[in-house]
């Protein structure tokens, strides 16, 4: 299939399950369109929060949005659900210990949308899965309900089709609308259904194909970053080495009219690039291997950190160490599978005698999984800097950045994304 013209919406009522960093904004957009939107989730501070009009996370500019599609009856938030015209599945889709997909809460989904259906509904996956996922999903509502039909046409036919995101935290208000989007149907008419309902708020070309290619396209994209960071920190392990500087050597490599290698950093994490790859490795493992190897590269490096923290601790008797950033990427408050997050918890539990000190502007509390040591405390970034004795950087947000270089001349410092360099 291709892309096709923008067409007018049939739906008048959608129910987006999952109000998360994509459902959420996925929902606030298509009721800013003049659709009556129920956001349903299982977590009810975030339905009494999304009611009053309030963001439950730190996405920049989507406050007012929400506020007002809430203010005008729009969008509003429940833990259960109902009937709609067109559900979207946005859910989360964590991997196993095997790195196999865990399927959990998309059944959830679909064990709460299959008593409401009556016929001509579309439900869309958005949650990134394997290939297959949104079939599973299908067979599994129609195991549920035998009365209805993926074949087309009839009174009693239900529609399916993938639609994964696209959009970069703390850029969602832009990239919501502007991204161009693949839309995977199983079968021609949930294609369009789909199409028509994403036309109502994406300005980018809408690309028909199928629902498992659809799947694949999304794995492929993060999957491809993921390869590249795994250069770049592959580069940074060998010039720690050589003694040479990582970032002098990229700068320099990238000179070169068709080289660009990304920055290394602490490691990979986030709700995809850390997590899609191993969807691909689990469906095809024997011919995977260089992403398999790509996402062993990413995830050895946190443990690389860590090791240089406790080398330059063995100097002190009770260091203090300062710990700069505990989000997935900088300038935002997201901890999905953050390496940094990671490494401050090993730290703090390998040096009990240490003082941790982490800064992280964009989170008020710190997770449960830290505030269990006794040894680490929150602070801002200037005040950890001063009692410290080492300072790691492992996010650059940008307050970070702008710290006065002098501030850290007495200080061993470990700079993981070469920020003051």
């Amino acid at each position: 299939m291709s892309a096709a013209p923008v067409v007018e919406s049939p739906f008048e009522t959608v129910c987006v399950i999952g109000l998360g960093y994509i459902g959420l904004p996925t929902a606030a957009f298509m009721a800013s369109k003049g659709i009556n939107v129920i956001g349903v989730d299982v977590n009810e501070r975030y339905v009494e929060q999304i009611n009053a009009g309030q963001v439950p996370f730190f996405e920049p500019d989507f406050e007012s949005m929400l506020a007002g599609v809430v203010a005008q009856g729009r969008l509003r938030a429940q833990t259960t659900t109902p009937h709609s015209d067109a559900y979207i599945v946005a859910v989360p889709t964590p991997f196993t210990d095997d790195h196999d997909v865990d399927i959990k809460y998309i059944r959830a989904a679909a064990e709460g949308i299959a008593p409401q259906l009556q016929g001509g509904e579309l439900i869309v996956l958005e949650s990134t899965s394997p290939p297959g996922t949104t079939e599973r999903m299908a067979q599994f509502i129609l195991d549920v309900r035998p009365d209805l039909t993926l074949d087309e046409g009839k009174s009693n036919s239900v529609y399916f089709a993938h639609c994964p995101e696209r959009v970069l935290p703390g850029r969602i208000v832009v990239e919501m609308a502007e991204n161009d989007r693949v839309i995977g149907g199983i079968g021609e008419k949930a294609a369009e259904l789909a199409r028509a309902l994403y036309a109502t708020f994406c300005n980018g070309e809408l690309l028909l194909t199928t629902a498992t290619t659809a799947e694949m396209a999304k794995l492929t994209e993060n999957s491809f970053r993921d390869v590249n960071i795994a250069f770049a920190n592959e580069l940074s392990i060998i010039c720690d080495k050589l003694a040479i500087d990582v970032w002098e050597l990229i700068e320099l490599a990238n000179h070169h009219p068709r080289v660009n290698i990304l920055q290394p950093g602490p490691g990979v994490g986030g709700h995809c690039i850390a997590v899609d790859p191993w969807f691909i490795v689990s469906s095809c493992p024997e011919e995977s291997r260089l992403i398999r190897t790509a996402r062993e590269v990413n995830d050895s490096k946190p443990e690389i950190v860590i090791q240089k923290v406790l080398e330059k601790a063995d100097r002190f008797k009770a260091p203090k160490i300062a710990m700069l950033g505990i989000a997935f990427k900088p300038d935002i408050d997201d901890l999905r599978e953050s390496p940094s997050l990671n490494i401050v918890e090993r730290i703090a539990g390998e040096l009990q005698d240490a003082s941790i000190l982490v800064a992280e502007p964009n989170v008020e509390e710190l997770p449960e999984k830290l505030t269990r040591f006794e040894n680490l405390k929150q602070m801002p970034a200037l005040e950890a800097i001063e009692e410290a004795d080492i300072v790691v950087l492992l996010v650059d947000h940008a307050p970070f950045k702008q710290i006065d270089r002098s501030l850290l001349a007495e200080k061993i410092v470990i700079d993981t994304k070469g920020v003051w360099r």
